[in-house]
């Protein structure tokens, strides 16, 4: 356990020093069944900055929450370590819904501007709801940081941030660290060879060091799964 330094608050750290070894029509993820296709059920919703596109993967039985990730820029919601959170954490009970920003269903790889994607990111987010399982959001990279801003618009009860990029890279004076949460549990997990670097412990939050890892993740996506789900499960959002 350690201090927060901004809100006093204790907080969990564990760094890990072990080496690392279409579109569908417009229904809401509570009317998904596990008869869907697999990979996950594909549908465009309209947002303030052109159509997103949602990546609905609902669990077998009861679901228990809702977790929606992000993307990072220029990248996919196939990721790596997006790929792998989904694979460990829907078994569980938990319904994962990937969301696709505008300007990638739009086939650009330069991001939006940051309040474009924040726009974008809470009117496909708002599509999903209301509903009756606690929110989850976060996402990898970019997407982390537009889950960390919006997290408290949308009535998120977590945020989750895989390689949160604390500052560009060789420039820690530029630092993000006031968009992390300090009222909301938050899981952040970062390599220790990210050269975005690794945040400060801040608020509610849990942070997990990987060893050997960039800020890919892909070597360690198993393990980031892992503790993902185990996070989850710490707060009943997950069987």
């Amino acid at each position: 356990m350690a201090e927060s330094h901004r809100s006093g608050r204790r907080t969990d750290i564990v760094h890990e020093r072990t080496r690392p070894g279409g579109t569908g029509g417009q229904r809401s993820p509570g009317e998904l069944t596990s008869e869907e296709p697999a990979g996950g059920l594909l549908q465009d919703v309209p947002t303030r900055r052109g159509p997103a596109r949602l990546r609905v993967d609902p669990p077998l039985g009861e679901p228990r929450s809702l977790l929606v990730l992000g993307h990072g820029a220029g990248g996919n919601v196939d990721a790596p370590d997006l790929e792998a959170v989904t694979a460990a954490v829907v078994p569980f009970g938990v319904t994962v819904v990937r969301v696709t920003q505008p300007y990638r269903v739009a086939g650009r790889r330069a991001p939006a501007p940051a309040n474009h994607l924040d726009e974008a990111w809470v009117d496909a987010v708002r599509f999903l709801l209301p509903s009756s399982l606690p929110l989850v959001v976060g996402g990898r990279s970019s997407g982390a940081r537009v889950a960390c801003r919006t997290a408290a618009e949308l009535g998120a009860v977590g945020v989750v941030a895989l390689a949160f990029p604390t500052h560009p890279p060789g420039k820690p004076e530029r630092s993000r660290v006031d968009e992390l949460p300090l009222d909301l549990p938050t899981l952040v997990l970062n390599g220790d060879r990210d050269p975005f670097g690794v945040p400060p412990i801040v608020g509610r939050m849990t942070l997990h060091v990987l060893a050997g890892a960039d800020h890919s993740l892909k070597k360690v996506a198993g393990t980031a799964a892992a503790h993902m789900l185990a996070w989850l499960r710490a707060s009943s959002w997950a069987r």
